[in-house]
């Protein structure tokens, strides 16, 4: 490889590694001192209600419900206003499940989320209007400097009462009712470049008037310069059952801000215009033009003059040097990257077919110049690549980084995803029964092999049927390696605040809390089983009394021992009926709730492969909320809390635009 092309490799490759992690999402809690008996009154009617309580926060146009039961037990929910009443009924359901493990058998439990609130008490709280619960969360992502901590302390008050004053008063959107959200752009270097907005938010469940409300959120406002703002954090919260005050300088909600503030360098902070521009703007005009020119002039000269590494740290490029491809190359066998052979298109860039010149197939994956997503991901592609060889695993030929052009270069799939053959009518009946028990088995493979017999112990974290690829015999291959995550030898789990992947195929824990493990894949294989069985996609849609999402489809059949009811129709009646027993129980197994309930791919590979094993009866699976209601989802999210890629900036379980790295 040349020594320019060398050299933009190490600098693609450092400028990913540079990216700084994003700040953690929020979650506290209030454990009360009174508990109950396992077998008490209370713990009966304390389940009723975190059954009903999360279907019932979804039904609900504001996101909020509350229950009584029978003098004993009283609970509130609600959900950040901006949410989608799917990822609110998670976030409810959550919190219950939560609440057992961080407050075992405690009588008053409030839980804060970044996407809800929930209390349950023994106490009838329901008649108050301020936070009695009241809790102080900070953002430990950094510290402001002194230099910058009062005039962002100035700005956030002023931005969090106007967002005060627009949640208390608007009454044009009666489903967003005593909500609001708040901007400010603060341009030309107002904080050193640290930042350039911040982001505020206002709510209070929708019972209350407005009156009431104010008073709950002046409360709150009244914390902020008491406990909140000498901290000298770039975001905190104040939040309760009653109402929920909170600042950060990442875009933590995902709707257009209701209230818009704009800040500028002149006195006072205040934005200001002059005659004085008009004399001063041609100055600096031929400043700006005198600097470039001599700009210019020492960028041509250094050119010339023998360049240093970039970063210290080349290791995981040694191994890279042979499957560097020509740029010249790669555009002659995609006759230039011509949309004649174009045959996908994923979140990062545009997949063409190719033929190499010694007349191999190949699959281009050419990345987006703009994408800095793009630049983590190759550099986590190609940080794995030559340490995974398996047979169900994708190889990767070849890498170009050329001429500001970052390329993949894969093994060519002819049947392409099996999302493209599974979901169709019509091209689903060629994956008879036998296929599709080869596809589970392999896939079941590459998985153990990334889990427990590669180099490194890796998590896929977006395993899903677009990330399957099926060669000329159908066989089976797992692609995208992109979002994966290497764990050390004495790791079992692991967390994150970048949370990404696919919803439908995302486990609660890392939906919700970013925990990750191997059990995350395994829920994604369940998902898959499930799936491959019934033809059906575990869709994201809004869930109606005449309709049912894959999990309680499966689970109400299950029960009802009716599975074969729902085997894909492509099938006809050509399949062996323990086999359809025995996946559907599996991918149930797989599903569950509780990340140790789940088996291991090693497990599920005996399960798969003997007749004679006994397979454990599964509980109820994940995203099942009461006996009426229940919902799945498969929306891609990228939750990157902190991002500067424009539109990226969505920060909880909220649906965004599909991000698969290899997709056909």
């Amino acid at each position: 490889m040349h020594g320019g092309v060398r050299t933009l490799a190490l600098v693609i490759l450092g400028l990913a590694l540079a990216v700084a992690p994003p700040p953690s999402a929020a979650f506290d809690q209030v454990c009360g001192d009174r508990h109950y008996k396992a077998n008490s009154t209370f713990a009966a009617d304390f389940q009723r209600v975190a059954g009903a309580l999360p279907g019932n926060t979804t039904s609900s146009a504001s996101l909020f419900a509350t229950a009584a039961v029978a003098g004993e037990v009283y609970a509130l929910a609600l959900c950040r206003g901006d949410l989608a009443p799917q990822p609110c009924g998670v976030c409810v359901d959550a919190a219950f499940n939560d609440a057992q493990q961080v407050c075992p058998y405690s009588m008053d439990v409030t839980m804060y989320y970044s996407t809800c609130v929930v209390r349950f008490s023994g106490d009838d709280f329901l008649a108050g209007r301020n936070n009695s619960q009241q809790k102080i969360i900070l953002s430990t992502a950094q510290t402001l400097g002194p230099a910058v901590a009062g005039r962002f302390h100035g700005l956030v008050n002023d931005l969090l009462n106007e967002t005060v004053d627009y949640a208390v008063t608007n009454t044009s959107d009666s489903v967003r009712r005593l909500f609001a959200t708040g901007e400010v752009d603060v341009d030309g270097g107002y904080f050193d470049e640290q930042f350039s907005k911040i982001y505020t938010s206002a709510q209070c469940t929708p019972d209350l008037t407005p009156a009431q409300c104010r008073g709950c959120l002046e409360t709150a406002m009244a914390e902020m310069p008491r406990q909140v703002f000498p901290a000298n954090s770039p975001g905190g919260r104040v939040v309760g059952e009653r109402c929920d005050l909170r600042y950060d300088v990442f875009a933590f909600y995902t709707m257009d801000a209701m209230v818009r503030m704009q800040v500028g360098l002149g006195q006072g902070g205040k934005k200001k215009s002059s005659p004085v521009l008009a004399i001063v703007l041609p100055i600096v005009l031929v400043g700006l033009l005198m600097f470039t020119l001599v700009t210019l002039y020492i960028w041509r000269k250094k050119r010339l003059l023998p360049k240093a590494p970039l970063i210290e740290n080349t290791d995981d490029l040694e191994d890279f040097d042979s499957i560097f491809i020509e740029l010249a190359t790669l555009q002659l066998a995609t006759t230039n990257f011509d949309e004649s052979n174009r045959i996908g298109e994923g979140g990062f860039g545009v997949v063409y077919k190719g033929v190499l010149p010694d007349g191999q197939e190949v699959a281009v994956k050419r990345l987006s110049r703009f994408s800095k997503q793009g630049l983590g991901q190759l550099k986590n592609e190609l940080a794995l690549v030559a340490k995974l060889q398996h047979k169900n695993l994708v190889r990767l030929i070849g890498v170009c980084l050329e001429e500001g052009e970052k390329v993949l270069v894969y093994e060519y799939m002819p049947n392409k995803s099996l999302d493209t053959i599974l979901f169709d009518p019509d091209k689903g009946k060629q994956l008879d029964w036998g296929k599709r028990y080869r596809i589970l088995n392999g896939i079941a493979r590459g998985l153990q092999y990334l889990h427990e017999h590669s180099q490194l112990k890796i998590v896929h974290r977006d395993l899903k049927a677009s990330n399957v690829l099926l060669d000329a015999d159908m066989k089976p291959k797992i692609a995208d390696f992109g979002l994966a995550k290497i764990f050390g030898d004495d790791q079992t789990r692991n967390a994150t605040s970048r949370i990404v992947g696919t919803l439908g195929y995302m486990s609660p824990e890392y939906a919700m809390r970013g925990q990750y493990s191997t059990n995350l894949d395994v829920f994604s294989f369940g998902v898959l089983v499930l799936e491959i069985v019934t033809g059906r996609r575990n869709s994201y849609a809004v869930i109606s009394e005449h309709s049912e999402d894959l999990f309680s489809l499966v689970w109400r059949h299950w029960n009802e021992g009716t599975v074969t009811e729902i085997v894909d129709p492509a099938l006809g009646r050509h399949y062996p009926r323990g086999d359809i027993q025995k996946c559907i129980n599996i991918g149930l197994l797989c599903v569950q709730q509780n990340p140790t309930d789940r088996p291991s791919m090693s497990t599920i590979i005996v399960m798969l492969s003997s007749d004679t094993v006994t397979l454990q009866a599964p509980y109820r699976p994940a995203y099942l909320f009461g006996r009426s209601r229940s919902y799945s989802y498969t929306e891609t999210v990228d939750m990157i809390q902190a991002s500067s890629e424009p539109h990226s900036s969505i920060t909880e379980l909220e649906p965004s635009f599909p991000t698969p790295i290899f997709d056909f």
